[in-house]
């Protein structure tokens, strides 16, 4: 069985810093996905660098097949020691899913992951190694597809605490919260922003600690097909539709641009129904035609895309108000949500003819607005952790 995954996280800084105590970095190797969680004692800088620097190491050594004993050591002898408390470190989790669906879960003192399956709670065993005189659970099983997966910083747990809640969101409460959010279609960040966003209110807005939620869903390959501007050698349209066409049931295909979706229609022989349902004045309108999931105007649609994906990389921003605009019926904002919350991979087609409508015709195709934009709308994609294929006509 072939694993892909769906991984993101939500941070929310402890009221008043500018950094977060808590890091998570997302790794990849070449038959596993990795997701570290690291939360540095205390919080502001001094936590952000403890955090970065557990985070890094781990996943550096991970990457190179380190053990966990020389994770471990390391970590101790390279973090510095707080002059108060007389120890340094950060706390972890690190969970690692295979491609053939096996899953490695190593917990360091902070709360237990959450690991749902079909709607229901699956209990971790407590496998407990004392590794350079610390506590570490270790927990080997397997995934499969509609698993969901949970790791947190402490911050969550201490929300609301002498406030709202006298003893904080207990996990347990926190466990039966997730479980209530889950469902077989919800997106990672989806459910890591909405714990997220009930942790912020139960510290009513003012977050007392760091607090971090990082989800990792196990989901069905999802590939995606975006084809944008006409071919330069017009010969060329009926093997740029043929590709852009190609794949199985399971592929998503979005035509982005008048005349890319006119040579479409031709090239399949199917009618393009153009709606005149001008839902955001700044957004032309969307299209219809029969085997293509969206069909949307090309240039204006493409740079609402790319500002939408780059709020959604800056994870602060990343609250309900946004996933209320990505669920807006406008052509950038159903591109943007199939992006983050239905493609696993993008294939990108793009023709090279020159619009004169947009740029100077004397400017070579690499300057020109439509190449810009899809670079940046590559770039960004890769940096959600998708992989991108550019292929150009």
């Amino acid at each position: 069985m072939a694993i892909t995954v769906d991984v993101a996280y939500k941070s929310l800084n402890k009221f008043t810093e500018v950094l977060c105590g808590d890091k998570v970095e997302l790794l990849k190797t070449e038959d596993s996905n990795i997701m570290i969680l690291a939360d540095g004692m205390g919080s502001g800088v001094k936590a952000n660098i403890l955090a970065t620097l557990t985070s890094k190491i781990l996943g550096t050594m991970f990457l190179n097949g380190a053990t966990l004993e020389e994770c471990v050591e390391t970590i101790v002898e390279t973090l510095p020691i707080c002059k108060v408390r007389q120890v340094a470190y950060s706390t972890f989790s690190i969970l690692q899913v295979f491609h053939s669906g096996d899953a490695y879960l190593v917990e360091f003192d902070n709360p237990s992951c959450i690991f749902i399956r079909n709607g229901q709670l699956v209990p971790i065993p407590q496998n407990i190694r004392e590794v350079q005189g610390k506590k570490i659970n270790e927990y080997r099983f397997k995934v499969q597809r509609g698993d969901a997966l949970i790791l947190m910083s402490d911050g969550t747990v201490h929300a609301g605490v002498g406030q709202l809640l006298n003893f904080g969101w207990l996990w347990e409460d926190i466990a039966k919260y997730a479980v209530k959010q889950y469902a077989l279609t919800i997106s990672a960040m989806r459910l890591a922003a909405s714990i997220c966003q009930a942790c912020d209110e139960l510290y009513q807005y003012r977050p007392g600690d760091d607090t971090t939620v990082a989800c990792m869903r196990i989901i069905n390959a999802k590939p995606v097909h975006l084809m944008t501007g006409p071919a330069q050698d017009p010969s060329m349209d009926e093997e740029m539709v043929r590709s852009f066409m190609s794949g199985d049931d399971s592929t998503k295909r979005i035509v982005c641009g008048g005349t890319s979706a006119t040579i479409v229609s031709r090239v399949l022989k199917k009618k393009l129904d153009v709606s005149m349902n001008y839902v955001d004045p700044d957004i032309p309108p969307i299209a219809y035609m029969d085997g293509i999931e969206l069909v949307t105007e090309g240039v204006l649609t493409l740079n609402r895309v790319v500002q939408l994906l780059r709020r959604y990389m800056k994870n602060e921003t990343v609250s309900e108000n946004f996933f209320l605009e990505l669920d807006k019926p406008n052509g950038a904002s159903m591109v943007a949500k199939m992006l983050i919350e239905d493609c696993t991979e993008l294939h990108l087609y793009v023709g090279k003819a020159i619009n004169s409508a947009y740029q100077n015709p004397g400017l070579p195709f690499d300057l020109g607005i439509r190449q810009n934009l899809v670079e940046q709308l590559k770039t960004v994609v890769e940096e959600m952790g998708k992989q991108v294929t550019v292929t150009y006509y």
